[in-house]
């Protein structure tokens, strides 16, 4: 039988066994990062097929975020209990099942459905990549590997709506769903052949049901709320008990994980400055990453009249210079301080969605591609000085609640990031039905604005 523990499988495959196990998670992210991403250049037809309108279509962006928000909260209990193997194998095998299964969908409530499936399961497969680099790479590789797996987090937004123009102009939209399947197939294997059994499991403890149902409800009442926003006739009076039902939640959970043994968050995480901060500027990555990606395609398909394949086209390039610059961000981590690589991506994004706010119906594509390789530039140098900013300070026994922590706050910055921005549009200047150029130069200014006023936070950063 063989041996699957750390020494054995450095034995077997010798130093280049960390890069196989890195890559074996980043197969996951980018699955779950193409799935979140790829649907966006199929939301015309499928409002088209369906008869739906954006307020609704969004759904299939902000459900898959925010179950990935949810239980990726689970994912720390899951590693002590079962291991980053099992518990990665086993989501992956039910994920490629839930795709498949979206495909297939015949309402648009089947596809909501299956897309919360996605988002679930890739909620508990996100974070599993920065845990594994943080506990089998020593710290001065730690901002290497960092960029290495980060470059599926990257380019997987990048590259997916070029895969999701080809495949809706081309097939049909259906196969946008079918797509992840084969890489979280092969994913299967690859993560019970090198990833490795536990060494040790802490002693058995109970998980925290009651807390992942309160916040749960919380965030799908918050963001049931901002989508009635949409339309206040007749609704306003559901709109202020929304309100309120979701703070009374919000604060019962708090309670509830200030007095859990083993909460979903570790609040008190939050009480180390760097990391405070390193999670404020991940919301305003995460509004960032998901915002823009959302807005991109329905932007210049929308407003501009691009093909899907067009639109997925202008992703191209950004997913190449990000692929040569991306693993450059992440040496830079290991010796830059971690505020200034930060605070750099934020002011290249924020250049971005300003000239993306101030460009016209006449702008070149060439303008339009250089404008989203700036922006994802930015995102590039972000991420990977806050992974090393924000758990660099933590205690070993803490860096599962600090990894499913700040990939939590990305994912909450996303959620509300996309239900904001699509809110923007739809309360934006339209005509015949369809949101003008006006509309999204509004959601481009929210978005520079927001991750402008972020930078400040993260300037407090320990360098």
């Amino acid at each position: 039988m063989a041996d699957n523990s750390v020494e054995g499988l450095s034995a077997r495959y010798g130093e280049r066994w960390r890069w196989l196990a890195v890559t074996t998670v980043m197969l996951g992210t980018m699955a779950t990062v193409l799935s979140a991403t790829v649907v966006n250049v199929a939301l015309h037809d499928i409002m088209e097929e369906f008869g739906i309108s954006q307020g609704q279509v969004h759904w299939l962006a902000t459900g898959f975020i925010a179950a990935m928000t949810t239980t990726m909260l689970a994912s720390s209990w899951l590693l002590d209990h079962f291991g980053v193997r099992k518990t990665l194998a086993v989501a992956m095998l039910l994920f490629t099942v839930v795709s498949i299964a979206g495909g297939f969908a015949l309402t648009p409530g089947q596809l909501i459905a299956a897309r919360i499936g996605q988002g679930a399961m890739a909620g508990v497969m996100q974070p599993m990549g920065m845990y594994l680099v943080f506990r089998i790479f020593p710290r001065e590789k730690r901002g290497q590997a960092m960029g290495i797996y980060g470059m599926g987090v990257i380019l997987a937004p990048a590259l997916g709506p070029v895969l999701g123009g080809f495949l809706v102009d081309q097939l049909d939209w259906r196969y946008v769903m079918f797509a992840p399947a084969p890489v979280t197939l092969i994913g299967v294997f690859m993560a019970l052949r090198f990833l490795p059994l536990p060494r040790t499991r802490p002693a058995p403890y109970r998980f925290d049901m009651p807390g992942l149902i309160l916040l749960g409800a919380t965030l799908g009442v918050s963001l049931d709320t901002l989508n009635r926003l949409q339309d206040l006739s007749g609704q306003e009076s559901r709109v202020i008990l929304g309100g309120l039902v979701t703070l009374a939640l919000l604060i019962g959970f708090v309670v509830r994980e200030r007095r859990v043994r083993h909460p979903l968050i570790n609040l008190s995480l939050l009480a180390i400055p760097s990391f405070f901060y390193a999670n404020l500027g991940a919301i305003a990555l995460g509004l960032a990453l998901y915002g823009s990606t959302y807005l991109v395609p329905l932007f210049v398909q929308t407003a501009l009249g691009f093909s899907a394949t067009e639109a997925g086209m202008l992703m191209l390039p950004a997913g190449i210079v990000l692929g040569i610059t991306f693993p450059l961000a992440g040496r830079l981590a290991d010796k830059q301080s971690a505020r200034g690589l930060v605070v750099a991506g934020m002011v290249l994004f924020t250049l971005s969605a300003v000239l993306f706010a101030v460009s016209d119906l006449s702008l070149a594509f060439v303008w339009l591609a250089l404008w989203t390789v700036l922006g994802r530039i930015g995102i590039g140098f972000m991420l990977p000085a806050l992974s090393t900013g924000a758990l660099n300070p933590l205690a070993p026994e803490q860096l599962g609640a600090g990894s499913s922590t700040i990939n939590f706050t990305r994912q909450l910055g996303g959620a509300f990031g996309v239900n904001i921005v699509a809110l923007t549009i739809e309360f934006g200047e339209h005509s015949g039905g369809m949101p003008t150029i006006g509309a999204f130069h509004s959601a481009w200014w929210l978005v520079a604005l927001f991750v402008a006023v972020a930078a400040i936070p993260v300037w407090k950063m320990r360098a």
